[in-house]
């Protein structure tokens, strides 16, 4: 008996084809989000729209925030089967969409149905994951969770990279659609068999109103602070930002704003470096290929060792979670954000140096994506330890909300300071090193919180 047990893994009869389909789904979203990093300078340079490049990601993730919660919501009701699918078919729809837009504004349109897609897949992927794994197998399939960037992370940037420089930018979006018939014919079998555990979206049912409500305020929050130097701006900001109080409070865990000890500072840990990788990846693109002039397959050979690294240390953390039972957890989210504070750090230093600098920007790449591949996957099994039955799908849902909103709000008023600092004649550079530095204070408000985590105990028969 005791032989059996020790044999059990994701990849067992059991678990094998609920594990590939996971693994497939979020190889198709990884696979665009990571070539869109790569893309975005050169895609925001020929339709002239510099200034709104913050919302080629915030669109995305505002909109993110929406699939994740009406999905979260609904899936009790619909089953993950169901889910599943009008989730793809929005996230196929952005991607035609953006591959024949001829403007800014229509490629932003397109990132809205990709994003509201994506947000749909990934919470279905993690209540999948709450259903049809035991605590001791969770940590496993999180860290393949992670690993499922590795293929998109050895060819998504650099491949990305080579078709801007020498063909069109929209064959990247082109590219992707075969990956996801790929993941619908294999993954929606997996999905079929699983069961929901009960009907909550009655009770939670004023959530997807909040979410509307929410994207609308960081909407104008945003767009007033790119031009907050007018009194217009100001207003809108303002606006904005009061909109937002009340969706927050009730999109989080009670006692997530202020950092309450156990789930709700385990959430607003993960938001806030979740916040600063993905905003840190975003302007270390445009520096390397608009201020460093760097070529596209270039940046992208960069933005691949920050993933590859997320990947590598999401295997280690899942050999040290089986090794200390699941008792080092805390531990590793706080060395981890110790070394995104370094790669944050590097990567400051990489883009001030007027000459290089690119020897920094790897190492800074590869800080920040071991630290992030050791906290992610860790803070998202200490969730889900809180999880009780009927709740999965509220807490798979407020992890990608956090997944979502915090780097949608990160990088757009890292979009806005380029916005301003562009307006006030300071430089695209000088606007590239303030989105960072707020990255930084970022990734330490989340080390600090970090010592406020409370895991429970693992349970052997869980």
């Amino acid at each position: 008996m005791e032989i059996s047990q020790k044999e059990v893994g994701v990849f067992d009869a059991k678990y094998r084809a609920l594990t590939i389909g996971i693994i497939l789904a979020v190889t198709t979203v990884a696979f665009e989000g990571l070539a869109i990093v790569t893309i975005a300078p050169s895609l925001a340079q020929k339709m002239n729209g510099l200034h709104l490049y913050g919302w080629i990601f915030s669109a995305f993730l505002l909109a993110q925030i929406l699939g994740t919660m009406i999905t979260g919501q609904r899936i009790n009701k619909n089953g993950v089967f169901a889910s599943f699918g009008i989730s793809i078919l929005f996230f196929m729809i952005g991607i035609v969409i953006a591959a024949t837009s001829v403007n800014m504004i229509t490629l932003i349109v397109g990132r809205v149905f990709q994003g509201f897609g994506a947000g749909g897949v990934i919470t279905c992927v993690y209540y999948s994951i709450t259903l049809g794994y035991p605590d001791k197998l969770r940590t496993k399939i999180l860290a393949l969770f992670s690993s499922a960037y590795i293929l998109p992370a050895l060819i998504g940037p650099y491949i990305a990279g080579l078709i801007a420089e020498y063909l069109s930018w929209r064959f990247v979006f082109w590219l992707v659609l075969p990956f996801i018939a790929l993941a619908v014919v294999l993954t929606l079998p997996a999905f079929r068999k699983l069961t929901v555990r009960g009907d909550t979206a009655s009770k939670n049912s004023r959530k997807e109103g909040y979410a509307v409500l929410l994207a609308i305020g960081t909407g104008m929050l945003l767009a007033g602070l790119s031009f907050i130097t007018d009194w217009k701006g100001i207003i809108l900001s303002v606006a904005g930002l009061f909109i937002m109080i009340q969706p927050l409070r009730k999109l989080l865990p009670e006692g997530t704003l202020s950092a309450r000890r156990g789930l709700p500072a385990t959430i607003a840990s993960r938001g806030f470096f979740v916040a600063c990788y993905n905003a840190t990846e975003s302007y270390v693109v445009l520096a390397l290929t608009d201020v460093k002039m760097l070529p596209a397959d270039l940046a992208g050979l960069i933005v691949a060792a920050g993933a590859l690294s997320w990947s590598t240390a999401a295997w280690l953390q899942s050999k040290l979670d089986a090794k200390d039972h699941g008792n080092g957890r805390k531990k590793r989210v706080s060395v981890g954000l110790g070394f995104m504070i370094i790669g944050v750090a590097a990567v400051m230093l990489a883009v001030g140096l007027p000459e290089g600098g690119i020897i920094f920007a790897v190492i800074s790449q590869l800080f920040t994506g071991f630290g992030i591949g050791l906290a992610h996957p860790t803070t998202g099994a200490i969730a889900l330890q809180h999880a009780k039955a009927g709740e999965e799908g509220d807490i798979s849902a407020s992890l990608q909300f956090t997944d979502a909103f915090s780097p949608a709000l990160s990088i757009g008023i890292g979009g806005a300071l380029i916005g301003v600092s562009q307006s006030l004649n300071l430089g695209l550079l000088t606007g590239i090193q303030l989105a960072l530095f707020l990255q930084l204070l970022f990734v330490l408000m989340s080390f600090m919180i970090s010592f406020r985590i409370k895991q429970t105990r693992v349970s052997e028969g869980n």
